[in-house]
């Protein structure tokens, strides 16, 4: 049994939050103030906590918000007309549209329409080619905020055999191709397993590290890992109890601690530096269109 290293993603988070508070305050003196715009399209009471809890993040940091609610019975081309008038202006740094979306609504054309320059979520098409030819121009912010989880932790990733378990656009994906890129955060061997993969247990069990990612409750647990893996926990999933309802991640939490060398929790894991990164993406896109030069954290 391991002395399991339990990444704290609250702490990380924190000192990320602190120093972009720097980075603002050096653009705030060159007359630059970076501002976020959110778009909410839904009813959900999860989507409305999230942008809240955002705007707060930012206020912490000295990021300018804008807050856009718009009736979920609306027209597309009234969603569209939001996206325009925000790449439209000057003052907006970042456009982020939460989803979900209502059915009426295509989201793949909603990526496409918010300009890659804005695109703080990094989904757009123009920034996902970049970030498979490995120039990013803002990577999306949960896998950016894995890689600095993994740094923080001192976990070597160079010649590491990583498994990444789940395939969606917003983690999966670019999870895999950020570990396999030619850079002192990659040069990992990666493997991505999904819903159809064959002998989960024997790829996992190959691995010096673990991403579960598929949002499927406790899927992974001790007995799919080897000593001395570190596990990277993004799902988080609320299931039924005898006592009510509890928040459980896509890795059995005990068996799994036992295997590994370092692990982060649900909640308090990934969560926070999902949030951080938004942040760090804002300021960047701010830097970058007033060509400012700041050293981001």
């Amino acid at each position: 049994m391991y002395v399991t290293n339990i990444i704290d993603g609250e702490a990380v988070a924190a000192d990320i939050r602190k120093s972009l508070i720097d980075c603002v305050s050096q653009l705030g003196d060159a007359g630059v103030t970076p501002t976020l715009a959110t778009v909410l399209m839904n009813n959900d009471p999860a989507s409305q906590t999230y942008v809240s809890m955002k705007h707060g993040d930012c206020e912490e940091v000295g990021i300018e918000t804008r807050d856009i609610k718009l009736d979920p019975d609306s027209k597309e081309a009234e969603l569209f007309d939001i996206v325009d008038e925000l790449n439209a202006d000057e003052a907006v740094d970042g456009i982020l549209v939460q989803m979900p979306l209502p059915s009426h609504v295509d989201e793949r054309d909603v990526l496409r329409h918010i300009t890659p320059e804005k695109d703080v979520d990094g989904f757009h098409p123009e920034n996902v080619g970049r970030l498979v030819a490995g120039n990013p121009r803002f990577k999306p912010c949960t896998p950016h905020g894995i890689q600095k989880l993994l740094a923080d932790a001192a976990v070597e990733t160079e010649g590491a055999d990583a498994v990444v378990v789940g395939r969606s656009n917003i983690v999966g994906k670019p999870m895999a191709n950020l570990l396999m890129q030619k850079n002192g955060t990659g040069n990992a061997t990666v493997t991505i397993c999904h819903s159809r993969t064959d002998s989960l247990a024997e790829k996992t069990r190959a691995a010096d590290i673990v991403i579960a990612a598929a949002g499927v409750p406790e899927m992974v647990d001790g007995s799919m890992l080897s000593p001395g893996v570190t596990v990277v926990d993004v799902g988080i999933n609320r299931i039924e109890t005898e006592d009510g309802s509890t928040l459980v991640g896509d890795v059995e939490y005990e068996s799994a601690a036992k295997k590994a060398q370092a692990i982060t929790p649900v909640p308090g894991g990934v969560g926070p530096m999902t949030r951080a990164m938004l942040l760090w993406n804002t300021v960047k896109a701010a830097a970058e269109t007033a060509s400012i030069d700041i050293t981001l954290p």
